[in-house]
């Protein structure tokens, strides 16, 4: 409270422009062709102070997006901007001025510039405070308010911010489309033809919004299976769109790919991409959003289910999905080995030498498939572990294999990687791994998927029963994982809750823990750790319980020895008697 009532106070000083930025020996601001302008001109205007630098790199994201909103405001005759920099010499001063359409305090007036920073508290760069025409101010936040709201934020007051963000409320509501597609300049999407398609001729219809990058490689991966489906699906007079929010680097590259979609787009660099990503939180790309007839948004992202489903997803209604849920969970239960790993005339596996494996030799096993790469450092650092993992089940368990599915981005790369594996594995460039990608949706490598005898799905996360178990995990059913947990239980117990090593100043509290490194042995450990929270301690309990199991071995031996001298106390290096 007592910060807030500070910034009431600030926010309601009233300053003299003349006062806080003149000095001394001058009475005027500067633009960047170095003519005078008097600072008794910005009287009954509204004035940020900019307080930036060139070597700041938010500062140069940001100055663009001040001079945009500048420009269009500079007509209007009441607003004005003026430049306090931060930059250490005159020569990074004049290069990043001159991109500045406004005004500023000279260079070589650093007292001033100095009197300012202090005087509104400038912690951190880029800041814009802004001003009223009675230099009184209005707010401290301008580069959030600019970078949130653009134009429309002015005149820059607390009023008019609410006032957007309940005009933004009720239109999220309602989310009409002209809500989610239009800007304050435009109130059109393009064809690839560079014509315009007005934003109210799109109303009634299904509207994809098509999140992507047309060099990024799962956009390149994806956009292929978008267009099919589009494409069926305007052929059978559906009303449906789709709309691309493009984030490409350049222009070319973006008018290259657009020329071959069928589709609509917002422009190039419109400003409305970034702001939809916020709008519907975009983790990453490619996405697509799913707008219904009436405005609202009806799906977040259907990439994965066009992918598996195509048109079959459409109209992308709640209970379409719900249809597809069962459809896939029919799938799930009939899900065989050879459904998963056999397509076409691809229907073997490689061993060592580039013999083939007939899948139907491997039905009725328990199978890991390994996704991996030599390139990725986390796989090779894992492939020691697995290696060791898969020789010692093998020993006692023959009806096991293990299947290497490579995302190596050459022959060469793969047949290296593959050579210190024991084991079996899908050709290089294999079409079948872009199936079992979507299906086991394999988001990151390594990782490693177990299918049991039965052909069903039995985890997909049995790296990190390989790291924490070993070979104990298998066959990584949930089964067994319970005999481990049932294990680990009663391996602890006897032993004490909480017990002081010589090793670490505070008490260690014995606690279940998945993965840890022992700072007695340095060895990992799991399970159970003897741990001091404060400090991020561990210890095996091995390593905490063996001294004190020593320690009282100890004083079971001197109570033995002092037992032998009967009527005879012993203390220190002098023995008494009793």
């Amino acid at each position: 409270m007592e910060g807030q009532d500070d910034g009431v106070a600030e926010q309601s000083q009233q300053h003299d422009l003349r006062s806080i930025l003149s000095c001394s020996d001058r009475d005027f601001l500067i633009r960047n062709n170095d003519d005078q302008v008097k600072i008794d001109n910005l009287k009954g205007k509204k004035v940020g102070l900019y307080f930036s630098a060139s070597w700041c790199g938010p500062c140069r994201q940001f100055t663009p997006n001040l001079v945009e909103v500048y420009n269009e405001l500079f007509p209007k005759g009441d607003f004005e901007i003026v430049f306090v920099s931060a930059d250490e010499d005159d020569e990074a001063f004049k290069g990043y001025f001159s991109k500045m359409p406004w005004l500023a305090i000279p260079f070589s007036d650093s007292n001033t510039r100095d009197r300012l920073d202090e005087l509104f508290k400038v912690m951190g760069i880029p800041y814009l405070v802004i001003l009223d025409n009675n230099g009184k101010v209005m707010t401290e936040d301008g580069v959030e308010f600019i970078r949130e709201y653009g134009v429309d934020a002015y005149p820059f007051t607390l009023e008019r911010i609410k006032e957007i963000k309940d005009e933004e409320e009720k239109a999220k509501l309602e989310q009409p489309l002209k809500f989610i597609l239009a800007s304050r300049s435009r109130d059109f999407v393009i064809l690839a033809d560079g014509n315009k398609v007005f934003i109210s001729e799109l109303e009634g219809n299904t509207i994809g919004l098509y999140f992507a990058q047309f060099s990024y490689k799962n956009c390149v991966k994806f956009t292929p299976k978008l267009v099919e489906v589009y494409e069926k699906l305007k052929a059978k007079g559906e009303k449906f769109e789709v709309v691309m929010i493009p984030f490409d680097d350049n222009e070319e590259s973006f008018k290259q790919g657009f020329e071959k979609m069928p589709w609509l787009s917002l422009p190039f660099n419109d400003k409305s991409c970034v702001k939809l990503a916020g709008y519907f939180a975009i983790p990453t790309i490619p996405a697509l959003v799913i707008i219904g007839p009436d405005g609202k948004t009806l799906q977040s992202d259907v990439v994965e289910a066009i992918e598996e489903h195509g048109t079959e997803t459409y109209p992308f209604t709640p209970e379409k999905f719900s249809e597809l849920e069962e459809k896939d969970k029919a799938k799930r239960d009939a899900q065989t080995l050879e459904s998963i790993l056999v397509s076409g005339d691809l229907d073997f596996v490689i061993g060592k030498g580039g013999c083939k494996v007939p899948i139907s030799d491997l039905v009725g096993k328990n199978i890991l498939l390994y996704f991996s790469a030599h390139w990725c450092p986390p796989c090779r650092a894992f492939l020691p572990k697995l290696v060791e993992t898969y020789h010692q089940i093998k020993a006692k368990d023959d009806a096991f294999e293990l299947i290497f599915i490579s995302s190596d981005r050459d022959q060469t790369s793969f047949e290296e990687y593959f050579f210190e594996m024991p084991w079996l594995a899908f050709p290089f460039g294999d079409e079948r791994k872009e199936y079992l990608d979507r299906i086991f949706k394999v988001q990151g490598i390594p990782m490693l998927v177990v299918i049991g005898p039965t052909g069903r799905t039995v985890s997909t996360e049995a790296r990190e029963l390989v790291m924490y178990h070993g070979a104990n995990a298998y066959p990584f059913t949930e089964a067994r994982l319970k005999e481990i947990e049932a294990e680990n239980e009663e391996m602890a117990k006897g032993w004490p809750k909480k017990v002081k090593h010589e090793l670490h100043e505070h008490e260690l509290e014995l606690i279940r823990r998945q993965e840890y490194m022992c700072d007695g042995c340095e060895e990992e450990g799991i399970a159970w750790s003897f741990y001091c929270e404060e400090c991020e301690f561990d210890l095996h309990p091995k390593c905490a319980l063996e001294e004190n199991k020593a320690k009282k071995g100890e004083k079971e031996d001197d109570m033995e020895e002092t037992k032998t001298k009967e009527g005879w106390v012993c203390d220190g290096d002098v023995c008494h008697k009793a």
